[in-house]
């Protein structure tokens, strides 16, 4: 049987929904013929989506890679199918927080010089891909190693680590900071986004215990408040100065990579020109800073 959109959008809104149910009656369809329309796809793709033996409708391991790759799918649908894109098609570069760092600036005008005739949109979204498995960017930068299938990276420097802590904490008096210094305190993390993990510490010497946040915004609050500490990188500074912070050198921590991601695969024809673009704005400019808690 030929699949059809109708097959993706029917196995995300049940993904999505947690059950049949909720699903069908989002389509505005009956539940038999939601069903039915599962039971093609899983024979068309010859694997189980679903997990239907629990009482909460769960995905199986192939149904999350598969629900990665639909999303991707229909989002690239959307936009072949947007009448804008036939004046001009947007190149959309994704990141998590500070984008580029000091290089963010100069490589939007060094694009706009270069490819005036295409214009290259910069979007933060909150996931730990910065929207580039589910569709919503065609290129991004992240931090941190990128363990994703179906993903290509190019390296385009490493950050140093900051120690972040309220201002009227006694750490805020040191000139520099280490991992022991830290652990004396809870650690505010990024669940989400975030590239500092308890593991960062040996595990005989990890802090008492964690604030668990889902945004950079929400990061900052916590530390501010003298709630926790947090482990950023040195474009935090530059991006958030605030009477209630202070930022200091974390002089035993390893770097953050930075890296440019894509989807492997038939993608936005200037993908491969913004990577060399980014690298030689990077190597260009030196050792920039970006950053992400």
């Amino acid at each position: 049987m030929t699949m059809e959109l109708r097959h993706l959008r029917a196995f995300l809104a049940i993904a999505e929904e947690g059950g049949v149910t909720r699903a069908a009656a989002r389509l505005h369809v009956g539940q038999p013929a939601l069903s039915r329309t599962l039971r093609q796809l899983e024979d068309h793709l010859r694997t189980r989506l679903v997990d239907r033996s629990t009482h909460h409708l769960e995905l199986t391991a192939a149904g999350r890679v598969f629900r990665d790759k639909a999303t991707a799918a229909l989002a690239a649908v959307e936009v072949a199918l947007d009448p804008r894109g036939l004046t001009a098609w947007p190149l959309r570069l994704g990141h998590t927080w500070a984008a580029l760092g000091d290089h963010t600036v100069p490589l939007l005008r060094r694009w706009d010089e270069t490819h005036p005739g295409v214009p290259l949109e910069l979007r933060r979204i909150d996931d730990a891909t910065a929207g580039l498995t589910r569709g919503a960017v065609d290129v991004a930068l992240l931090r941190g190693t990128v363990t994703v299938s179906g993903i290509a990276t190019r390296l385009l420097l490493r950050e140093e680590r900051v120690a972040v802590v309220s201002a009227d904490s006694p750490l805020a008096a040191l000139p520099q900071v280490t991992l022991a210094d830290l652990a004396t305190r809870p650690i505010a993390l990024n669940t989400v986004s975030g590239t500092t993990t308890m593991d960062l510490w040996p595990p005989t010497a990890r802090p008492p215990g964690a604030i668990e946040v889902a945004n950079t915004d929400e990061w900052l609050i916590a530390i501010a408040a003298d709630r926790a500490v947090g482990v950023s990188t040195t474009a935090t500074p530059r991006n958030h100065t605030h009477p209630s912070l202070v930022y200091r050198p974390l002089v035993d921590a390893p770097a953050v990579p930075v890296v440019l991601a894509w989807r492997e695969g038939p993608g936005h024809p200037a993908v491969p020109d913004l990577v060399a673009l980014a690298y030689e704005v990077v190597s260009g400019g030196g050792a920039g800073d970006g950053g992400t808690p």
